[in-house]
């Protein structure tokens, strides 16, 4: 089989559920809410198979105009290893804009994106089970409300070091809850809580320490029903052990790409992001 020669296109909505099928073909879940937040905040960019569907995709978004991060890349099996993943690759980083690009890799991806001048800076490492809360006095986290956005918007710029006002905006539609633990100065730390296809997702996850982040995981667990997943950005053992002694375990990891400028803000406070596509 030939590869396609179509031209790289920008998707709609009307395409949402080819990718979901892309996803599915690859062995991944078919996540909607992650999807959905692509298309809703990002730019959506595929190949269309000539005999049918979609032949590969790939997704960015820009923050501001500090930082875009990339994901969705896919590539249908019976389309592998013909140049499909790397030429969507090189379209979205032309088009990002902005000084710094940031993904995280698979195994399989990393040789690729180093050879288009993405650099290794760390890792993400996901971690399931069925979190069981504690009581962490000191640290009491509540269930935040609109009211609460321009301080979670706040923290989350000076934390991530670009204006995600629109992604904080949407993660209170999308998200089943979000946790906030306060002080004098404001909000201490946040964290959302959605719905995956097989689990429930938490992320982001912002905290001044890693007693804040577990307090607002305490929070959230009593919400989920079954198994949860987080993607637990860098080494931070205080929580790691945490995670642990309280129901999850450590899975894969994925490694954390940049291209161009260091990323901004302080990813000391950034324990885990929205999505492994969005950042």
């Amino acid at each position: 089989m030939t590869a396609p020669e179509e031209a790289v296109r920008r998707l709609g909505y009307e395409d949402f559920a080819g990718c979901l099928r892309l996803a599915q073909d690859r062995g991944w879940p078919a996540e909607y809410r992650a999807w959905d937040l692509l298309f809703a905040l990002g730019e959506v960019y595929g190949i269309d198979d000539p005999a049918g569907g979609l032949a590969a995709t790939v997704a960015l978004a820009r923050h501001g105009d500090t930082l875009t991060t990339v994901g969705g890349l896919l590539v249908a099996r019976r389309h592998g290893r013909r140049g499909l993943g790397e030429r969507l690759m090189r379209h979205a980083t032309e088009r990002a804009g902005t000084p710094s690009i940031w993904l995280t890799a698979t195994e399989y991806g990393r040789r690729m994106y180093a050879g288009l001048g993405y650099r290794t800076t760390g890792t993400c490492t996901r971690y399931a089970g069925r979190l069981r809360p504690d009581d962490l006095p000191g640290h009491r986290s509540r269930k935040a409300d609109r009211t609460d956005l321009p301080g979670i918007i706040a923290l989350d710029t000076e934390v991530f070091g670009a204006d995600r006002t629109g992604l904080m905006t949407y993660l209170f539609s999308a998200a089943e809850q979000i946790r906030l633990v306060e002080g004098p100065a404001g909000v201490r730390g946040f964290a959302g809580l959605w719905r995956g296809v097989d689990s429930a997702v938490i992320g982001p996850l912002v905290a001044e320490s890693p007693d804040v982040a577990a307090a607002l995981l305490s929070g959230l667990a009593p919400a989920v029903e079954g198994p949860v997943r987080i993607d637990l950005d860098g080494h931070r053992p205080k929580l790691r052990a945490w995670l642990e002694e309280h129901g999850l375990r450590e899975g894969d990891d994925t490694t954390v790409m940049v291209r161009g400028d260091d990323l901004p803000g302080d990813r000391t406070r950034l324990f885990t992001p929205v999505t492994g596509a969005i950042g």
